[in-house]
């Protein structure tokens, strides 16, 4: 069955990723490289290319609960919260991708989707204690009678969570392939997590290896040189995904921490250069890693492969490892950090 889902959302992710390219085409949502001078890419290229895995992702999940393959672990509220919020998401970002909204706009959608989430009920009880044990989440909250209840600590977690994983995506979608593969990684790392005895969640694994097929399709077309880019709904909706599955697979967030490691790290980094230059936080350019890579003479499929290859060891560890190794993952991270930030700093000749 997995085998089956997997390859079959591969399928449709190719053939509908195919009509989103003539249909942005025809009706010219494209990315001029004019437009921005960070832009490396010296074509016109589609743009709204996350309508592809949005489509079939949401597609599969109607079909998964038609047939009593999902329903149980995963509740019907979930599932209408997570498709609302992935709208809202995509709507946001085609709108973007026609009118170039403002900052301001732009981020209204993924906030709308993120309390969206929150307000179907979708958030964890508690989470795993690295040393041992578990930080009980439900606490403190404020009843609002028959319009629900908001538990404080849980609820501004799940707000944050989805908004920074969301970001992370966004800001990394400089490079063909790089998001879309990425989410691909991702979305089977949750997958496999989910196979494993003293974590089996099947339905889970289910939605994760969908979203991952629909990725793959659309990957075949966004690779170097892509043919379609995701657009600002594609970035945020990959981001979007990999933040629910964290949440719904029991509040794997440090797995899914370790997957996203390095282009969060980078964010962390970037934004801190952007502060220090008293640049606004918001604004691209090209001191995000992969950009320095490039700088430095990396062609751009290195770049890519470079950042698959660390997205899945320090994914394989959130699977295989225990609690202590995780730890000591992200530590060794941040000095993976430092070590750019001192590499960086010179100027790129």
């Amino acid at each position: 069955m997995p085998v089956f889902i997997f390859i079959t959302t591969i399928f449709f992710g190719f053939f509908v990723t195919a009509a989103i390219i003539l249909l942005m085409t025809k009706y010219k949502v494209v990315d001029r490289p004019k437009r921005e001078k960070r832009k490396i890419h010296k074509k016109t290229i589609p743009l709204g290319g996350g309508v592809s895995p949005y489509l079939i992702t949401m597609c599969a999940l109607i079909f998964l609960y038609a047939y009593n393959f999902i329903g149980e672990q995963v509740v019907p509220r979930h599932l209408i919260g997570i498709m609302i919020g992935a709208t809202l998401i995509i709507f946001g970002g085609i709108l973007d991708d026609i009118k170039n909204l403002k900052p301001w706009q732009q981020i209204l959608f993924p906030t709308l989707a993120s309390l969206v989430v929150i307000g179907f009920g979708i958030g964890p009880h508690e989470i795993t204690n690295p040393l041992g044990g578990t930080f009980a989440l439900n606490k403190y909250s404020i009843s609002f009678g028959s319009l629900g209840t908001f538990v404080i600590i849980a609820d501004l977690l799940v707000f944050l969570w989805l908004m920074g994983v969301m970001y992370t995506t966004k800001l990394l979608d400089g490079l063909d392939g790089l998001v879309s593969g990425i989410a691909v990684i991702g979305g089977g790392i949750i997958f496999f997590l989910t196979q494993q005895p003293q974590w089996f969640q099947p339905e889970v694994g289910l939605i994760a290896l969908t979203f991952s097929g629909a990725m793959f399709g659309f990957l075949i077309w966004n690779w170097n040189p892509a043919k379609i880019f995701l657009g600002e709904g594609g970035s945020l909706f990959a981001g979007f995904i990999l933040g629910i599955l964290a949440i719904i697979s029991g509040s794997k967030i440090a797995t899914t921490l370790l997957v996203l490691a390095i282009p969060i790290l980078d964010l962390v980094r970037v934004f801190f250069v952007r502060i220090k230059n008293k640049k606004p936080f918001y604004v691209g350019d090209k001191e995000h890693l992969h950009f320095k890579l490039l700088a430095k003479g990396y062609s751009y499929k290195k770049v890519v492969l470079l950042f698959y290859l660390l997205s899945l060891a320090f994914g394989l560890v959130g699977v295989f490892g225990q609690h202590k190794n995780k730890l000591i993952t992200l530590a060794g991270l941040l000095f993976i950090v430092l070590f750019m930030i001192l590499f960086f700093s010179k100027k790129n000749k």
